[in-house]
C-alpha cells in the first residue's frame, strides 16, 4: 500500500467535530489501498476531552508524536476558563469582554500568526523530515484549522519532492471569528501572504463546503476538491422520546441564539395546551450566557434540558430519540459556507431537521434538496411556526419522520473513496 503522511492537531482524546474528520477519513484509507501514518501533538492541551473516541483508532494504525508548547497553558495561569474558552474559538462580545479577555485575544492575534500553536512548526519539521527520508513518503496531508498545521506543511514541500495536499475543515481568513482577534493592519497582512501561499504552494486542496472553494477559486488556480464531512454506522430503528423533543446537538453560543425560534415557540405554548404539554428542549453542548437569558424570556426555562457535553456515543443515541432536530447559524454573509460538521449526522438519524441561518445557507439548502427537513432564515417566523404545527400534528399521530433521499454520498466509507481518488491523482 502507498503511505500517506497526514498532519493533523486534533486527535483522539480531544472532542468534538475537529476530531472525527480525519479519524474516520483513516479508518476507510487502507480498504482504497492507502496506508496513513499519522502525526499529531503529544501534549497538546485541547479544550474538549472525549475519551471515548479513543476506542476508534485502529490498532495497526501508526502514530508518530511530538510534544508541542502552547502558550494557552501559561495564560491558563491567570484565568482557565478565558483561556479555555478563547483556545476554543469561543469569543465573547466586546462589551462583555473583561480587560484580560482583550488582552489575551489582542496577544493570541498579533503575537501568535497563523495561531497559538505556530511553536509546533519547526520542531515538527524537523521530526517529518527524517520520517519522510526513512519511509520514503511522497505525500503529505495537513488539515486545519489550527492552520499552523498547513505551514508544516508549506515547509515540508520546500524541502522535499512531495505532494502535498492542503485540507481545509473551515476557512482562513475569511471565516467569522477572524474580526474578532483585533488583529492589526500588519497581522491581517500576514495572514493574507500565509493564505495565499499555502494555497499556491499545495499541489491540491480539499475543502468541505463548494463556498469556501468558490473563495479559493479567487485566491488560487490550483485543483480544489470538495470532500465534505459524512456520518459513519449503520442506521438502526430508535425508540422516540415520548415528549416532542427539539434537540441541538454542539456548541450553541449568544450569535447563534435563534431568538425567532424561541419566540414562535412562546406563541405555540400560549395557543396550543397539547403543544405546551408535549415541548421539551434539548440542548446538548455548551450553551451560551445569551442564548439561556432569550429562553427565560420567552419563557421556556422551564422546558429546557441543558446536558452540557455529552460523549459521542451518547449524542449520537440522543439525536436518533429526538423528534425534531435543530441546525442553526449566525446570521451573517461570512458564514454561508458553513457545514456543521453534525448535519450529516443528522442525516444519519433520520429525523426532521429544522434549519435557520443566512439566506443562502449550503447546509440549509443541503438539508432542503435532501427533503431531511426545512431551511429558514430568521425573518420566516410565519412559515417556522406552520412547519413545527405540521410536525406536531404527525407526531402525535405518531407519523413524524424524515423524508429525507440521496444521504449515502455522505457516508464516510463514501467519502474516503473520494479522497482516495484525490490521493491517486495528485500523487502520480
Amino acid at each position: 500500500m502507498d503511505k500517506v503522511l497526514i498532519i493533523c492537531y486534533y486527535w483522539p482524546p480531544a472532542g468534538g467535530p475537529g476530531v472525527q474528520r480525519w479519524l474516520k477519513f483513516i479508518k476507510y484509507l487502507p480498504e482504497n489501498g492507502i496506508e496513513p501514518i499519522v502525526y499529531i501533538p503529544d501534549n497538546a492541551s485541547y479544550p474538549i476531552i472525549d475519551e471515548s473516541l479513543v476506542a476508534e483508532v485502529p490498532k495497526a494504525l501508526r502514530i508518530i508524536k511530538q510534544r508541542i508548547f502552547e502558550p494557552y497553558g501559561l495564560a491558563s495561569l491567570f484565568s482557565k476558563k478565558k483561556t479555555t474558552r478563547i483556545s476554543s474559538g469561543v469569543i465573547q462580545k466586546h462589551k462583555k469582554q473583561s480587560f484580560l479577555e482583550r488582552l489575551l485575544l489582542w496577544v493570541r492575534g498579533n503575537l501568535f500568526v497563523p495561531d497559538a500553536r505556530k511553536l509546533w512548526i519547526k520542531p515538527s519539521v524537523r521530526r517529518l523530515s527524517q520520517l519522510i527520508v526513512e519511509e520514503q513518503i511522497k505525500t503529505v496531508i495537513t488539515t486545519g484549522p489550527p492552520h499552523s498545521v498547513h505551514l508544516i506543511g508549506l515547509a515540508l514541500k520546500s524541502k522535499f519532492d512531495i505532494k502535498w495536499i492542503a485540507d481545509f475543515r473551515d476557512p482562513w481568513t475569511s471565516i467569522g471569528y477572524h474580526k474578532k482577534l483585533k488583529l492589526t493592519k500588519a497581522s491581517q497582512k500576514k495572514h493574507k501572504q500565509l493564505e495565499l501561499k499555502v494555497l499556491n504552494t499545495a499541489d491540491a486542496i480539499i475543502t468541505t463546503s463548494k463556498t469556501t472553494k468558490q473563495e479559493f477559486r479567487q485566491l488560487t488556480e490550483k485543483p480544489i476538491e470538495v470532500i465534505t464531512n459524512g456520518y459513519d454506522g449503520e442506521w438502526k430503528t430508535p425508540t422516540l422520546d415520548e415528549k416532542f423533543t427539539i434537540s441541538h446537538i454542539g456548541s450553541l453560543l449568544t450569535d447563534r441564539n435563534p431568538a425567532v425560534l424561541w419566540s414562535v415557540l412562546q406563541e405555540l405554548c400560549n395557543e396550543n395546551p397539547a403543544f405546551k404539554a408535549s415541548l421539551q428542549i434539548q440542548l446538548i453542548g455548551v450553551v451560551g450566557d445569551g442564548v439561556a437569558a432569550s429562553l427565560a424570556k420567552n419563557k421556556l426555562q422551564d422546558y429546557v434540558t441543558d446536558w452540557g457535553y455529552v460523549s459521542h456515543d451518547e449524542v449520537l443515541q440522543l439525536q436518533r430519540k429526538s423528534q425534531v432536530l435543530l441546525l442553526l447559524e449566525i446570521d451573517t454573509k461570512e458564514t454561508r459556507g458553513i457545514i456543521p460538521g453534525k448535519l450529516f449526522e443528522y442525516f444519519n438519524a433520520r429525523r426532521p431537521i429544522l434549519a435557520i441561518g443566512p439566506a443562502n445557507w449550503e447546509a440549509g439548502l443541503m438539508v432542503a434538496t435532501s427533503n431531511a427537513g426545512n431551511n429558514f432564515t430568521v425573518n420566516d417566523s410565519n412559515a417556522i411556526k406552520t412547519v413545527l404545527l405540521n410536525w406536531f400534528e404527525a407526531y402525535q399521530n405518531g407519523e413524524l419522520k424524515s423524508q429525507s433521499v440521496a444521504i449515502d454520498q455522505y457516508s464516510r466509507r463514501v467519502l474516503t473513496k473520494k479522497l482516495a481518488k484525490t490521493i491517486s491523482w495528485v500523487s502520480s
